[in-house]
């Protein structure tokens, strides 16, 4: 990379946004150097290592580091043999393998979605908590040395504190004995000796050793002959507490520099996890994405935002405009022109630091970023004339660029800001298309410049390869409105500028009558294609917006008709609830003519294997009826409304299906012909006929239905048989007397539903449990293997509430154990 190219685009002042997020000394020294990575795995790896701390960040609140010192110096004496760390060092070390180790806790629970951070973490040892508690078991907070850290060290310091006691008494004592000559009754320390004081005047008083006097002179210090002996034995009790001291520290120390290596691992960690959390909380803070680095050569960038210009307007409450532009190799030069002040210089310097950064590792501000593996970023922004090295404003400019072009390697980014410019405009003009030309061809680089020559500007427009593009400047307000608009050349608006920013009348009046016809064409020109172009752009904003309108209005209609259609769903329930309780009565009317008590029984229970067939059959009828409205809405000119990856609602109309014609010719319905049911939206055949009615039976259901509300579908043969429960209904309506006789078939005890869907089983275990009460069984084993459990779990909600059913466990072992069902019904 460029060092011109670091200071142009203010890559310093990104390292101190990240370096703010940093906790810990080392994680902000890792900030201060951040720099472009030179391996694209490298480059990856750091960019999924921030996306992997967002979200952890989400989920849980990822790591956090307080009160972490920088290590170096304490490991740098646990590498030299009997060197002793003082508490204060010792306790730092156990913090940061504490924390260490809360890291690795937190990562490891999602360590499947985090791959990379668990990659830093994974070779930390599993001994750090069990280390750091070692040390502050022995050491408080403070650094003190806790008197439990041996038993020696406890020993001693109750002596000293017992010993301190007897010395603080004897003294006041003798306080209360001479109270004329004491100056204040307080005992104190001088030269870590008790003392008391008394006043100079009676020196004499008190017979001891002085230790020096208070600065007026009107206090001496006294340390009595009678506390002399007990003063020594407290100094020889505090020389062996530091001697036990000095070897507890010397123990704790030689713990660490067993584990040197581990600690080493974990300061790394930390620094690397520290870091991570400060590019995650800058990604976080300016709403950045992770940029796909692209190896086929495109350069996208999507709502791209300047981070350090959205930092600084974050204090004032305004947003940064946003800008969006694409170079590939198709189309690898953009030239951007248009009116001072406008952002042109921006766009550049918002390219260039975010392709710095998404090659340091971190994400970019943008909606969407796409950059390359960029071998080369090249800047040259802003005047760089030197006194000292006697360069005027385009001497400097030619020199910077000869040292690109020198330092250029492919693939690359160029930077050219209102290059050629500082000399004689046309000959200015003609060197600008060379040099951006030149790194085009010759070097393979995608260029970004900025002018105001019209050369330049046709360069743009008369080369497929090249990008035309304008800062926009609002005529009305004569105010840049910073929005890039690629396609479209600008004028530099100059003289607007000038009037706009005070410059007298008669200048610019005479500036405006001095510039060529053909200058002021060409600015005009340039003005009424962006007009257009603003109009087109209104023209389809208010196209998108009219469709985005009707696309609401119709999902509205939609949500009508599909009410009502559940509405009219619920009217069919509820009707096929009431034939079914129509059954039931019926059979209850039934039962009651029957005399003979084994006979009510059997009766009984048929009646209700009867209706448990009716209810499946009710359900099954609903299921198909939701299905076929849904599949006629789908068949039948119904609205469909698709979104697109951007959210906008399109309508679209499926083609209009009839139902297939009648195969019979249209003719009086007659009993025994297939007929449908508009109504219920189903088929079935005519039973009976009566005063302009029919009586149609839809599987184990009939229904009554005026003849004319009826569809001829085909002439079927009756069926002779109806169904056992539907002949029970006839009978029972008609007063037909019959018998009951015993079946010749004997009921089978065992089920098996092995390969069978859930829907398909649940309806043989319950006609299953009907001929099992029927046949008057005790028990019966249903057998549904193991699998996933699914087919078992489905038999299990079906025998809590079968009505037959008294209880029901897992067969024993030799019967198939968790495979099967053991049944137990009632009697």
């Amino acid at each position: 990379m460029h060092n011109q190219a670091f200071a142009a685009l203010e890559y310093r002042e990104l390292r101190n946004l990240v370096r703010r997020g940093a906790q810990t000394p080392m994680g902000r020294e890792r900030a201060d150097g951040l720099a472009p990575l030179p391996e694209l795995a490298d480059v990856r790896r750091e960019q999924r290592a921030v996306s992997e701390c967002v979200y952890l960040r989400r989920q849980n609140g990822a790591w956090s580091f307080s009160e972490v010192a920088d290590p170096a110096e304490s490991l740098a004496l646990l590498r030299i043999e009997g060197a002793t760390l003082d508490s204060l060092k010792l306790l730092e070390l156990a913090r940061l393998c504490e924390q260490a180790a809360r890291a690795r806790e937190s990562i490891q629970v999602e360590r499947e979605a985090c791959p990379v951070l668990w990659e830093v973490i994974a070779g930390l040892a599993r001994e750090l908590p069990t280390l750091a508690s070692r040390i502050t078991l022995k050491i408080l907070p403070s650094g003190e040395v806790d008197d439990r850290a041996s038993p020696e060290l406890a020993r001693t310091r109750g002596e000293i504190t017992r010993l301190r006691s007897d010395i603080a008494r004897s003294l006041e004592r003798l306080m209360r004995r001479a109270e004329e000559a004491v100056q204040d009754q307080i005992v104190t320390l001088r030269n870590d000796r008790f003392v008391i004081p008394i006043r100079s005047d009676h020196r004499g008083r008190v017979a001891g050793v002085a230790h020096g006097s208070s600065s007026s002179g009107a206090t001496v210090f006294i340390e009595p002959l009678e506390t002399i002996e007990a003063n020594n034995d407290l100094q020889a009790l505090r020389e062996r507490e530091e001697r036990e001291v000095a070897l507890i520290l010397q123990m704790l120390t030689d713990e660490l520099r067993r584990e040197l290596p581990a600690i080493e691992e974990a300061a790394r960690a930390v620094t690397e996890l520290d870091f991570i959390r400060a590019k995650a909380l800058l990604a976080e803070r300016l709403d950045c994405v992770e940029p796909a680095i692209d190896e086929s050569g495109l350069l996208e960038l999507v709502e791209a935002r300047h981070p350090l210009l959205e930092e600084n307007l974050r204090e004032t409450g305004k947003a940064v405009v946003p800008i969006s532009f694409a170079l590939d190799s198709s189309h690898p030069v953009m030239v951007i022109s248009g009116a001072n002040a406008g952002g042109k210089t921006v766009v550049l310097k918002t390219a260039g630091l975010l392709a710095l950064m998404a090659l340091s590792g971190l994400h970019v501000p943008a909606q969407r970023a796409s950059i390359p593996f960029y071998a080369s970023i090249l800047a040259d922004i802003g005047d760089q004339q030197s006194l000292q090295a006697n360069l005027s404003t385009f001497t400097s400019h030619i020199t910077n660029i000869r040292s690109m072009i020198e330092s250029c390697r492919p693939p690359a980014l160029v930077l050219l800001d209102e290059v050629g410019t500082g000399t004689d405009p046309e000959e200015g003009s003609a060197l600008g298309v060379a040099v951006v030309d030149y790194f085009r061809r010759s070097c393979g680089a995608h260029v970004t410049a900025t002018t105001h020559y019209s050369g330049l500007k046709m360069y743009a427009a008369s080369d497929e390869g090249v990008i035309n593009a304008s800062v926009e400047f609002d005529e009305r307000t004569l105010q840049p409105t910073y929005r890039l608009l690629v396609g479209i050349a600008g004028s530099s608006a100059g003289l607007e500028i000038a009037r706009r920013f005070g410059l007298p009348e008669e200048i610019v009046h005479e500036a405006e009558a001095r510039v060529k016809e053909s200058t002021r064409e060409a600015a005009e020109y340039l003005r009424r294609i962006k007009r257009e172009s603003e109009a087109a752009e209104n023209l389809r904003r208010a196209l998108e917006e009219e469709r985005q309108a009707v696309a609401e209005e119709y999902a509205s209609v939609s949500v009508e008709a599909q009410q009502r259609e559940r509405e009219r769903e619920a009217e069919f329930a509820r009707e096929l609830r009431q034939q079914v309780e129509d059954f039931e009565r019926r059979s209850q009317e039934l039962l009651s003519k029957v005399e003979d008590r084994t006979a009510r029984a059997r009766v009984e229970r048929e009646a209700e294997r009867r209706t448990a067939e009716l209810r499946r059959e009710a359900e099954r009828v609903t299921r198909d009826r939701a299905a076929r409205t849904r599949t006629n809405e789908q068949s039948r000119g119904v609205r469909v409304v698709r979104r697109d990856k951007d959210g906008t609602a399109h309508q679209a109309f499926a083609d209009d299906r009839t139902a297939p014609q009648a195969a019979a010719e249209r003719r009086e319905i007659v009993a025994g012909d297939r007929v449908q049911l508009p109504a219920l939206g189903t088929t079935g055949i005519v039973e009976r006929l009566s005063d302009g009615e029919a009586e149609v039976l839809v599987g184990s259901l009939r229904f009554r239905e005026k003849i004319d509300r009826l569809e001829l579908l085909e002439r079927t043969p009756p069926k002779e048989d109806g169904g056992r429960g539907a002949r029970l209904q006839r009978m029972a309506s008609q007063g037909t007397e019959f018998h009951l006789r015993q079946s010749d078939e004997a009921a089978s005890t065992e089920l098996n539903l092995i390969g069978r869907t859930t829907d398909e089983a649940t309806d043989a275990v319950d006609k299953f449990l009907d001929e099992a009460y029927l046949h008057s069984l005790n028990r019966v084993r249903i057998i549904h293997g193991h699998g996933t459990g699914a087919l078992r779990r489905a038999i299990a909600n079906l025998l809590r509430t079968h009505p037959h059913v008294a209880s029901f466990t897992p067969a024993p072992p030799e019967q198939g154990g968790a495979g099967a069902t053991v049944v137990e019904l009632r009697q």
